[in-house]
């Protein structure tokens, strides 16, 4: 009698429970002063060097690091979103010894907003002077979020000595 018990609760299905039903949530739409913005980075290395690395924001509080193999003429591209265009930013570096030019843009909503380009020059040896060595910054600085944009400095030559100090 038990057996058919059980193998009869087995045939029965289950009821199910209603879950009452919700309110349609509204959509959260951003502000208009909170427009968010597509950003399209590009580099490209130009010369013989291993070790590349490209650094680029891909939102308002996040970096990304790519390491690339860069041969000669092709180009890396990304995207990111930022909420303003002032804080797109990216870095192209290669490693000692190799020399190469270096070129990067940033276009925002497909208006390039920042370019630079710029040769590192072969090196015997490590420089301890200039951790920036081989490295090209592009945009607002991907060290330090939410800086303003970085301006390449003029080349320096070390043939002009240095002004005296007064």
């Amino acid at each position: 009698m038990l057996a058919g018990l059980l193998s009869g609760a087995q045939l029965v299905p289950p009821t199910a429970l209603a879950e009452p039903e919700m309110p349609p949530q509204p959509e959260v739409e951003p502000q208009p002063d909170q427009q968010l913005h597509n950003v399209t980075y590009k580099a490209r290395i130009d010369g013989v060097s291993r070790n590349a690395q490209i650094t680029y924001k891909i939102d308002d509080s996040q970096v990304n690091t790519a390491d690339p193999t860069m041969l000669p003429g092709r180009t890396f591209e990304a995207t990111g979103v930022v909420s303003d265009p002032q804080l797109a930013g990216m870095t192209v570096r290669i490693d000692w010894p190799y020399s190469a030019n270096l070129h990067c843009e940033i276009l925002v909503d497909d208006q390039i907003v920042a370019q630079a380009d710029t040769w590192v020059a072969p090196r015997l040896t490590r420089p301890n002077n200039d951790p920036g060595y081989g490295s090209l910054p592009c945009g607002a600085s991907v060290d330090v979020l939410g800086t303003a944009p970085v301006v390449p400095a003029a080349p320096v030559d070390p043939a002009v000595p240095a002004p005296p100090a007064a």
